[in-house]
């Protein structure tokens, strides 16, 4: 790992406990270091004064990911997601579902319905997780079409209502 590794302060404040404040007070402090800007916009921080503060135990291999999900690509962010769901940080694990739905993700999709319709992270919202459930379904995601599916045929049953093709026309 080399030293110049740097991400985003967004990525800082999503992968530790800390928030945008706290990491700004540092920096003024100069106990970490505020890299170069892009365009006076993206603040960015030195992976090793990040390190020590992710608030998930990992390893080189998921160090891999946060880089490569810090840098837009929708499948690493899915699978960060994924590492810090699994580790109980459903808080954490909803931004990086988010940012790779955001890009058609729809492995992400599928993460984002589940969690929507346990509550985890997000308020349970059973409409949010149908939308990202049938989003991931459309994209031909096997688990939410199988979800998408359970649902439409316990709505038929509770309902107690005809099938579309049944309804009467008006």
């Amino acid at each position: 790992m080399s030293k110049s590794q740097t991400l985003s302060l967004t990525t800082a404040i999503a992968i530790t406990d800390i928030s945008e404040r706290t990491w700004w007070r540092r920096i003024a402090q100069g106990t970490i270091q505020r890299e170069s800007t892009v365009a006076g916009k993206h603040t960015r921080l030195q992976l090793s004064d990040v390190l020590p503060n992710i608030s998930i135990p990992v390893n080189s291999r998921d160090i891999e990911f946060i880089l490569l999900a810090d840098t837009g690509n929708a499948d690493a962010q899915n699978d960060v997601g994924q590492m810090f769901s699994i580790a109980g940080k459903a808080e954490s694990a909803i931004y990086w579902f988010q940012q790779a739905a955001n890009q058609g993700n729809p492995d992400a999709m599928q993460w984002l319905g589940q969690c929507h319709a346990r509550g985890e992270g997000v308020s349970l919202d059973e409409n949010l997780s149908v939308m990202w459930l049938a989003k991931a379904a459309a994209l031909g995601h096997i688990i939410a079409n199988s979800q998408m599916d359970a649902i439409l045929k316990r709505s038929r049953i509770s309902a107690n209502a005809p099938s579309i093709t049944t309804l009467p026309n008006l």
